[in-house]
């Protein structure tokens, strides 16, 4: 499959939320091993009027990788005992990122089962903290591109509308309100969170 170029990456973050399911994230380890999920659900986060953004209240030495150009990771640690998994959206210097929330794995599943304790499928990579165990993504993948060999998007065409939903995001307390999760319909690899709002 041909890799995303990085024009994708420049759309608002709504719409990159939307348009990332479906792709393939592709991350190649330092021994050879080739690590792929599909994405399945995504949650977006835009900037200083987004309460549930980490930029709300400005740029900080934790944040600052979401004011990076689009493409980039921004990996952050916590509840104390997970990772999560971004893409930088939005022009340089302005904050956002799309939460990659689900995955289905797609290649290197034993890695993954190895990484996760777990030989059930559809259990590897089913919320975020779930995929970026399986795809060993610690802080030292904060910052890394989507447009070099160890990390990339393969594309894959675009989803049709009716095979995507839409809801509030999950797990936040603040601007609960916001529609901002997209998922695609019916897959088993979506996480069972409970929505906001």
């Amino acid at each position: 499959m041909p890799r995303v170029e990085p024009p994708f990456f420049e759309q608002p973050t709504l719409q990159l939320a939307e348009t990332l399911l479906g792709k393939i994230f592709v991350r190649r380890m330092a021994e050879g091993l080739l690590l792929k999920g599909r994405i399945v659900e995504t949650e977006a986060y835009i900037g200083l009027d987004d309460q549930a953004c980490h930029a709300w209240r400005g740029k900080t030495e934790r944040n600052r990788m979401m004011f990076a150009e689009p493409g980039r990771l921004y990996v952050y640690f916590t509840y104390g005992n997970h990772y999560m998994l971004n893409i930088v959206s939005e022009p340089e210097h302005t904050a956002g990122a799309v939460l990659l929330r689900a995955m289905e794995p797609i290649a290197g599943e034993p890695f993954m089962q190895r990484q996760r304790n777990t030989t059930i499928r559809t259990n590897l990579m089913n919320g975020p903290g779930k995929l970026t165990q399986a795809m060993a993504i610690e802080s030292s993948c904060n910052g890394c591109s989507l447009l070099n060999e160890e990390f990339f998007l393969e594309d894959a065409p675009e989803l049709p509308r009716t095979a995507i939903g839409t809801s509030t995001r999950i797990g936040i307390s603040r601007s609960r309100e916001l529609p901002w999760r997209r998922f695609i319909t019916g897959n088993p690899y979506v996480s069972k969170g409970k929505v906001s709002g």
